[in-house]
């Protein structure tokens, strides 16, 4: 599961939890807009539908974070 999301570009870290029931992918903000973290979704959750076998439904969940840190003195 993991596997497969990683194949795409622009993903640093996936995550599978809940026992597989969910997929969480970690993206590179400046490689992946908002717009395309939308359609990577989708096509990570298609491509699982073509390769694996498995009851119910996985749940595919893009992150995109950008963090901005400064310190006051």
């Amino acid at each position: 599961l993991e596997q497969i999301a990683a194949e795409f570009p622009g993903v640093e870290k996936v995550f599978a939890i809940q026992a597989g029931r969910e997929v969480r992918v970690v993206v590179t903000p400046n490689a992946i807009d908002d717009g395309k973290a939308s359609e990577l979704s989708e096509l990570i959750a298609r491509k699982i539908e073509r390769e694996l076998q498995y009851p119910g439904q996985i749940k595919v969940v893009v992150i995109r974070e950008t963090r901005a840190v400064d310190f006051a003195r």
